[in-house]
């Protein structure tokens, strides 16, 4: 039972990986002689599991094993990938792989069984509904109100005098898809498996699919339905003319690097919008050199073979979306002029990225006290002199730290410190707040 009166020190809302490794941040740093912090963490989910409609057979991590929850932190930590590969028996198996990139599906278990040795620190089947200010003395506020639901509607309300929102980001749904998102032939990327794998299964005759977007997540999915045993009719629809690798080169990858983030924050807005733009060809619109080799292979033999199951529609922007007796017809115009066609589909898969404002999240009944304010170095929302509460952000700070930020690179170094101004007293975290504005 959850005690209406009790107060926690922090509480996270959201529990994959930045959240977990928080969790994990504070009980170690517990254990080498800090504070003990009454922390809980609220999950949607009713277990544990990271991007559950994006495990796709075949595909392998982008980031390096070493930047798992804690390495980068804690190297001799317990809950590093290596420790889990020792507890699973792997370890010497994946040294002969001689890879630094798990498959997604290894890097998911690794997470889960990380999150399983956090025992009870985790409340899942809890979506969080609200989060409400809690006025002690005139209009001074001192502790936050979590308010979250269960699957059988009921709720449950805890205080807390910390909050860190860890909830990645919301689908992006093109404009023109708005009147037809909400139709069962839209589908986005984040509920791919879940949602179109079992109507392919299903259906008594190969389906008509269009995948939009030219990212890593677009071309994952349309290799997965190309290779589907269902073999749907499939095209793959983008505005660019080429799929363009991502730049991962040494030098370039050193932008994901901690002290980065530091340069990163430490610009002004404009020579931090133009970094972003530089390097954008690392994270947005890019994809695996390996892959684009392979749906590029598969063109060239449906070529030689004379078929014609997959189309390759690039410079193409979608301008109208339809639903028509259960399909979708989308007109298609070529990016730089010419005339347009209309086509009709059975499914319509947006690999179109997700939203990250913050405007849009739990914290919006919170505007008074914290709108309009930048985040601290240490991701710390800086606040309303009368709000004592102290409020940290995971994966909502890209444009004032960086690139890395709603990816696993600076995940173990990020929760560290968190964790510092967590334990900090508060005037000294406020001094640190005030110096930083």
């Amino acid at each position: 039972m959850t005690d209406p009166q009790q107060v926690h020190d922090v509480t996270g809302i959201g529990f994959g990986p930045s959240n977990l490794a928080l969790a994990i941040a504070l009980r170690e740093k517990a254990q080498q002689g800090a504070s003990i912090l009454d922390a809980v963490f609220l999950e949607s989910k009713p277990a544990f599991a990271w991007h559950p409609d994006m495990l796709l057979d075949n595909s392998d991590m982008q980031v390096s094993f070493i930047k798992d929850l804690v390495t980068l932190r804690n190297p001799a930590s317990p809950f590093s990938f290596l420790s889990y590969l020792h507890a699973k028996g792997r370890l010497e198996r994946f040294v002969n792989r001689k890879s630094f990139f798990p498959s997604r599906h290894e890097f998911n278990d690794y997470f889960a069984w990380a999150a399983e040795q956090m025992g009870g620190i985790c409340a899942y089947d809890q979506h969080v509904i609200g989060v409400e200010p809690v006025q002690a003395r005139g209009d001074s506020v001192d502790l936050l109100a979590v308010i979250a639901q269960d699957s059988k509607g009921e709720q449950t309300r805890r205080l807390t005098r910390n909050l860190v929102l860890a909830v990645g980001g919301k689908p992006s749904v093109p404009e023109v898809f708005a009147e037809v998102q909400d139709t069962a032939e839209v589908v986005h990327s984040s509920a791919y498996l879940s949602t179109v794998k079992p109507r392919l299964a299903a259906a008594d005759k190969p389906m008509k699919i269009a995948v939009i977007g030219s990212g890593q997540s677009g071309a994952e999915i349309f290799n997965d339905l190309a290779n589907d045993p269902a073999r749907p009719e499939v095209d793959f629809i983008f505005r660019s003319h080429a799929l363009k690798p991502s730049d991962d080169s040494p030098f370039v990858n050193e932008i994901f690097n901690a002290d980065f983030t530091s340069y990163v924050y430490q610009q002004p807005p404009a020579r931090r919008r133009a970094l972003m733009e530089e390097y954008s060809n690392t994270n947005y619109s890019v994809v695996d050199g390996d892959l684009i080799a392979q749906i590029y292979g598969l063109f060239y033999e449906q070529d030689v073979t004379g078929g014609s199951a997959y189309g390759l529609l690039r410079s193409t922007q979608v301008t109208a979306a339809k639903a028509q007796g259960g399909r979708i017809a989308l007109t298609l115009c070529p990016a730089h002029g010419g005339n347009a066609e209309t086509r009709s589909y059975d499914l319509v898969v947006l690999a179109t990225g997700y939203q990250r404002r913050i405007g849009e999240t739990l914290l919006s009944g919170l505007n008074d006290y914290v709108s309009g304010r930048e985040t601290g170095r240490t991701y710390q929302l800086a606040t309303a002199e009368r709000f004592r509460p102290r409020i940290f952000l995971q994966g909502y700070c890209e444009e004032t730290h960086g690139l890395s930020d709603t990816l696993l690179s600076v995940l173990a170094v990020r929760v560290d410190e968190i964790a510092n101004e967590l334990l900090a007293p508060r005037q000294d975290t406020e001094a640190r707040l005030t110096a930083a504005e």
